[in-house]
């Protein structure tokens, strides 16, 4: 395949899209903490976003540091509230560390975060985030939404309304939604296309019901896919038929 039918292929359909990265894609499974070369692969992957003209929101997830729930059973040692923002905390770890790779690759970006911290970060301001998307940077959204007991997912539905997105995509290890753990049952089924009602009542594992409640009450796709693939997430802003897209 020549360049040319490449670049027609991998033309963008969305120019201002919201990805979703849970903590899981900066580290190695199996292991806690920051993988280098994981962080760079999603660097470029993003950078090749960016030359393409696409306005690219990246919302940051923190599970391969530390997972709020996990202190639940601490009783009153780690109050809840407290466990969910040190997981908030631990979003900005994966937020710097994002934001040195792609400034490594010569990407301009800015990380902002729900939970000021001006020595190493913008604190989110909505219009500060749309002028900085239309300057061609990068914006990196660490901090969730900066209150306990929502998640991160909830967040990047929340962060893709406000920034006036045409898609949320939310990127995974595993390629869509199935009807099962894929992990646990070689025979579950996975969906190409789903509305924002079967995910709901069926209560498929896409994101929880808060997340979908807001992409639903505004019509704004979620397309949810493997990113571990290299190029997928210039095929999913491309339009291609990967993962699941959720829609109205």
């Amino acid at each position: 395949m020549d360049h040319a039918t490449t670049t027609d292929a991998l033309r963008p359909k969305y120019a201002r899209v919201v990805l979703k990265i849970s903590g899981e894609g900066f580290g190695t499974p199996g292991k806690a903490g920051i993988s280098i070369d994981e962080t760079l692969s999603i660097a470029r992957q993003a950078k090749r976003v960016l030359e393409r003209g696409v306005q690219l929101a990246i919302v940051i997830g923190a599970g391969n540091i530390l997972r709020g729930e996990q202190f639940s059973a601490g009783g009153e040692v780690i109050r809840k509230a407290t466990a969910h923002y040190m997981g908030m905390l631990a979003t900005v770890l994966n937020g710097l560390a994002l934001q040195d790779a792609l400034e490594s690759l010569n990407c301009e970006t800015r990380l902002q975060t729900a939970i000021k911290m001006e020595t190493v970060a913008e604190p989110y301001i909505r219009r500060r985030a749309i002028r900085h998307l239309e300057k061609g940077r990068i914006v990196i959204l660490a901090g969730g939404t900066g209150n306990p007991f929502v998640t991160t997912d909830t967040a990047a539905a929340l962060r893709s309304r406000e920034l006036e997105a045409n898609i949320l995509l939310k990127a995974t290890r595993v390629d869509g939604v199935y009807s099962e753990d894929p992990e646990l049952n070689p025979h579950a089924v996975r969906y190409e296309k789903l509305t924002f009602s079967q995910v709901l009542r069926d209560n498929l594992r896409v994101m929880d019901a808060a997340a979908i409640s807001l992409c639903r009450e505004a019509k704004l796709p979620i397309l949810v896919f493997n990113f571990k693939r290299d190029g997928n997430i210039e095929r999913a802003i491309a339009g291609h038929t990967i993962g699941t897209l959720v829609s109205e």
